[in-house]
């Protein structure tokens, strides 16, 4: 899998919607899809989704994929999100929106079609202010709804660590709950919360723990502490080591650091140097960093997982 980043607009990544699995999947493959054109997109842009693609990202099968993409047709055009949105004079209101405007499913080639709505595009393509990305690979083996909204959600926080308290109704709609589901807390703790920080702490590169908040006897909010998954910098002391540090070019500590700029575990111990998004500078910072052999070392099992030839 190439490395494939997921980038939202923050006021996406704090929206409220309830979307399935397989619906949230296809958002994120549409995004991916949407930034790897490289023209840009606008609300008349037709992006595909393949079966095949979705089969291999998501470790299920063609049947499955098939199915998953012919139930968007189905369900996806209705579903709705909400988010805030400050206007000129500095005043918040509440956007409704649907997700796309138009999607088509073509059997003969097991293609989903999907076009995003007009409130959508900027959400996912005008990202010079405030904005979270991550790789589409941490999300991969989630299969709760839940774990993948409160993912984005913590993470939304990365350079701070720690999520602020998130009052309790905002926090079930934020995460896609209906009013009526789970309205026990000891239900919502059972079948929404600690699944899915059970599956965010397993899966992905964070560790998570949550705060209950209460006035009283009821809990009225919940917030969360995290932490990024340690690098793996011990190295064995491998005499090929310094030959491979020796070998490296110009051109492929150009590459490799490019690399390294999107990795969440580079960008977790090195959040000072990134700036405002800024990855092909921090690119090249990490091209610099690597001409020294005890950063080349540090990063070697990076390197490797990267494509670095061993």
């Amino acid at each position: 899998m190439k490395n494939e980043l997921v980038v939202k607009d923050n006021a996406l990544m704090n929206a409220s919607y309830n979307l399935e699995v397989t619906e949230q999947r296809l958002i994120l493959l549409a995004i991916i899809n949407a930034r790897q054109t490289g023209n840009g997109i606008t609300a008349d842009s037709k992006l595909e989704i393949h079966a095949n693609d979705y089969a291999s990202r998501f470790n299920v099968s063609n049947d499955g994929a098939y199915k998953a993409l012919k139930s968007a047709v189905l369900n996806l055009f209705d579903r709705q999100f909400s988010f805030k949105e400050e206007d000129k004079k500095g005043n918040i209101g509440t956007v409704k929106s649907r997700w796309v405007s138009r999607i088509k499913y073509i059997d003969d080639s097991a293609t989903l079609e999907i076009t995003f709505a007009p409130d959508v595009v900027p959400l996912i393509t005008r990202l010079e202010q405030q904005f979270t990305s991550y790789q589409l690979k941490q999300v991969t083996q989630l299969t709760s709804k839940y774990a993948i909204r409160l993912y984005e959600l913590i993470i939304a926080w990365r350079e701070v660590g720690k999520v602020p308290q998130i009052e309790l109704s905002d926090f079930r709609n934020r995460i896609g709950l209906e009013n009526t589901e789970y309205t026990a807390m000891c239900d919502f703790k059972k079948r929404v919360l600690e699944p899915a920080i059970k599956q965010i702490n397993e899966h992905t590169d964070i560790v998570t723990t949550y705060e209950q908040h209460k006035k009283g006897r009821s809990i009225t909010g919940f917030s969360f502490k995290f932490k990024q998954k340690q690098i793996r910098t011990e190295v064995k002391k491998d005499k090929n080591i310094g030959d491979f540090f020796n070998r490296m070019t110009d051109s492929q500590r150009l590459k490799f650091g490019s690399k390294l700029a999107y990795d969440e575990r580079v960008q977790s111990e090195y959040s000072h140097l990134i700036g405002t998004g800024n990855y092909e500078q921090f690119g090249q910072l990490l091209a610099e960093m690597l001409a020294e052999k005890r950063h080349f070392e540090m990063f070697f099992p990076l390197l490797v997982e990267h494509g670095f030839n061993v």
